[in-house]
């Protein structure tokens, strides 16, 4: 039995549609109503599950797993090798969670061994045309990578956010929650939770306060995470001390505490994004007329 099957899930189930010039490893896991169509590959190792469609020239490679009802459009590449130097193809995995739409000329690379042995995308993303998510991503649910977005290694990147098109991201950057990366963005350092970011090298300009309102934030909530956004990345003084003096002031705040976990985490391996603004001074305009949290 393929190891990443679920119990009771073997073979290719009765029900699927695979084109006569699809390619079917031996060993691959077909669920109910799959359709896989023209010149498509599938390794041994690979579990579809229930209604996932692979539309033409679809490559699924390695020990992954993409979740039901998952549609892949043409020249897709899914759970190919990391590219590594140091990747002697070890048994490492990558899994695409349900629901989600993978467009065309997308790749999403399986793990190295120097990370946790898993590429995730979440479920219910959207990863449009020639994105790349490199080995040891973790995406939560609900994210979209717009055309040609870059993820280095190790990024990981929170529910809902966003990502422009043509930004890239240094591996191991943390994207949180709802942020919103600008189109052509270079990110090198973390974007907390609700950011938004502008620029090369991006810098942070505002809060995505539409994502917000549009996932049931109230406009106190709103007003508030302002003041705490003001207080932690634009007024002067020593940045652990404002954190400190932002927990005390909004304990029962919760989009302040997720901010505040955020960047208290010492896990982090890069600095925070710096503040900034969306265009120089001398053109005049404030960053809330000049499209700030769209």
């Amino acid at each position: 039995m393929n190891a990443l099957s679920p119990l009771g899930l073997t073979g290719v189930d009765p029900t699927a549609s695979i084109a006569p010039n699809a390619s079917v490893a031996a060993g691959a896991v077909i669920g109910a109503g799959c359709r896989i169509g023209p010149f498509c590959t599938v390794g041994p190792e690979a579990v579809l599950e229930a209604g996932v469609e692979l539309v033409s020239h679809v490559v699924v490679d390695g020990a992954t797993r993409i979740g039901a009802g998952t549609r892949v459009l043409p020249f897709a590449s899914i759970g190919t090798p990391p590219q590594d130097l140091k990747y002697k193809n070890e048994p490492t995995r990558c899994e695409v969670g349900p629901k989600g739409l993978i467009r065309e000329g997308v790749t999403i690379h399986r793990a190295s061994v120097g990370g946790g042995g898993v590429t995730r995308v979440g479920a219910g993303c959207m990863l449009m045309a020639q994105a790349h998510v490199a080995h040891d991503c973790i995406l939560g649910d609900g994210v979209i990578l717009a055309n040609n977005v870059m993820l280095g290694g190790h990024v990981l990147v929170g529910d809902g956010a966003f990502i422009g098109g043509g930004a890239a991201v240094h591996q191991t950057v943390r994207i949180g929650r709802l942020a919103m990366v600008s189109g052509l963005a270079g990110v090198t350092n973390d974007i907390p939770p609700f950011g938004y970011v502008f620029g090369l090298p991006a810098r942070l300009v505002g809060f995505n306060k539409i994502g917000l309102l549009r996932r049931g934030a109230s406009r106190d909530q709103l007003r508030t995470l302002r003041l705490a956004n003001n207080l932690l990345f634009k007024d002067a003084g020593e940045f652990s001390a404002k954190v400190e003096q932002a927990a005390t002031r909004w304990p029962d705040e919760a989009l302040v505490q997720e901010v505040i976990a955020f960047v208290r985490d010492m896990t982090r391996r890069r600095q925070l994004v710096r503040p900034g603004r969306m265009t120089a001074p001398e053109l005049g305009g404030t960053d809330e007329e000049n499209g700030e949290g769209a």
